[in-house]
């Protein structure tokens, strides 16, 4: 019988708004790769960040097994100093040190004289990159580095302690060019061989089944089941993950397309998509379905001009544009809500009046003075029109809840009036309350005539508000389906459309 070596007993975590994790159990035994699979939302990342050290669980406990002794670790570093180290799904290294000094940081070899021993750093820096094929100098700056590099950086730093009990792995392939798959392949046959436990985290469920022992699946914050590998199969876990029928919160008027908005052809970037093509019409709603590293994302970015694109054309209202960035986006009547509301939708240290008109303070300027009565009266206005819950305009905006900071991005850039709007992932993080607001937001702009593309990793939602849904895996278009002609489609349909491997 293995050793157990973690304890995941009755863990709750509670957002305002959410419960991301609700009474979850279930243990890891020493040297068992365990994966860890659910939906976008399913909890995973915030279990991970309890195993982490990094959050503490509001209930319940997660207990590690270290020599014999069951202990909780309250913070990362205290996990880390047992042997809990993680390789996130978006590369954590110094961008500005080289690969040397991000495999020792903090631990650097030391001379007789106390003294930084730069030689044996480099020496034993190149056997790790000799040990994982990777032909760099352990000299270069990791910023240099292309970004599959620096995600096997990431992954073969974990090998530089000598103390690992648990090793937890989010979406280590998704930026790890195939032959690198390999690699990582063998690393963690051999940490498995020593007796280090494995937590997997990945949507390629091929990788699942060549890699794991066991796999729990976790569905809105619950935990579902946990089940040996030899005892599943893609379709089953696929059911086991989504297995729901759509509700009626996704019922919103549908309205006849009218005229084409917008018109993408061949458009391409050098690493994240290829030969996307797609029309948005008036009053209609299209979707962006796919797993992480996908690319839908980055072909909104792109469209927007916030990262440039290789090759392709744009058409507004049939006419051809070139946009190169935001502000030449806004001219051409394209707003774009973005992913991280508060890293780049909100000035959160400015007030709700500041954050709602930033993007239109030229409307309500004349020679350089802006008018403060239109300044108050549009803030008024747009909050009003999408309902956002404050005493006053001059609400400090980190001060609103999630759902409300999303509506008042929404205003902001309902100031500018587009025709054609974005939604990344416009319900991330917003309770059950707000998203039927924002849905109803989106019902009321198609009605008016405008179009919008929606991005979501919540595929109840991408296709219960859709007209039209396209799915992506790995950059490129895989799926098309016309929800209003197609509406037997089931998610699990999308997930092998989304989960292709080509």
């Amino acid at each position: 019988m293995q050793d157990t070596i973690l304890k995941i007993e009755n863990v709750s975590k509670f957002y305002p708004g959410v419960t991301a994790l609700n009474k979850v159990s279930f243990e890891i035994n020493k040297g068992e790769a365990r994966a860890l699979v659910g939906e976008n939302g399913a909890g995973k990342s915030t279990l991970i960040k309890c195993i982490m050290g990094v959050e503490r669980p509001d209930e319940g406990k997660v207990l590690m097994n270290y020599n014999g002794n069951w202990i909780e670790n309250t913070n990362a570093l205290e996990a880390q100093d047992h042997g809990v180290f993680a390789n996130y799904q978006h590369v954590n290294i110094a961008p500005d040190l080289s690969i040397a000094e991000n495999y020792y940081l903090g631990h650097q070899p030391k001379t007789k004289l106390g003294m930084v021993d730069w030689k044996k750093m480099k020496e034993d820096s190149q056997k790790i990159i000799d040990k994982f094929g990777m032909n760099v100098d352990p000299l270069a700056k990791i910023s240099s580095l292309p970004i599959a590099m620096q995600a096997m950086v990431t992954i073969s730093k974990i090998s530089v302690s000598d103390d690992l009990r648990i090793v937890i792995f989010d979406e280590p392939t998704a930026l790890l060019e195939n032959e690198k798959v390999d690699t990582l392949y063998r690393f963690i046959d051999e940490l498995k061989s020593q007796g280090v436990s494995i937590i997997y985290i990945s949507h390629r469920l091929e990788e699942i089944m060549d890699i794991c022992d066991s796999v729990t699946i976790l569905k809105d914050g619950t935990y579902i089941d946990t089940k040996p590998i030899e005892e599943v199969t893609k379709d089953s876990l696929i059911h086991m993950m989504v297995g729901r029928e759509l509700s009626d919160i996704y019922n919103i008027k549908r309205n006849k397309p009218g005229k084409e908005l917008l018109r993408v052809e061949n458009f391409s970037d050098s690493s994240h998509f290829h030969d996307i093509n797609f029309s948005l019409h008036e009053g209609e709603i299209i979707g962006f379905a796919g797993l992480v590293g996908a690319g839908r994302s980055e072909i909104m970015r792109a469209l927007c001009g916030v990262e440039k694109r290789l090759s392709g054309d744009v058409y507004v209202k049939g006419q051809k544009v070139d946009i190169k960035d935001p502000a030449t986006a806004l001219k051409y009547g394209i707003g774009f809500l973005t992913e991280d509301r508060r890293a780049d939708g909100l000035a959160l240290n400015l007030p709700i009046k500041t954050n709602v008109n930033m993007n239109s303070y030229d409307m309500i300027s004349m020679g350089g003075v802006i008018s403060l009565k239109k300044e108050t009266e549009r803030a008024e206005k747009y909050s009003k029109d999408v309902n956002v819950k404050t005493p006053s305009i001059m609400q400090l905006s980190g001060n609103l809840s999630g759902g409300n900071q999303q509506k008042v991005v929404i205003a902001k850039l309902l100031c500018r009036n587009p025709d054609i709007l974005i939604f990344d992932e416009p319900t991330v993080g917003v309770d059950v309350g707000a998203k039927q607001e924002i849905y109803k937001i989106m019902e009321a702009l198609t009605a008016q005539g405008k179009g919008i593309i929606l991005i979501s990793s919540y595929l109840p939602e991408v296709m219960g508000l859709s007209d039209r849904l396209f799915i992506m895996a790995q950059g490129r278009i895989t799926g098309e389906c016309d929800l209003s002609v197609e509406n037997d489609l089931k998610e699990e349909d999308v997930l092998r459309k989304a989960s292709y491997e080509g």
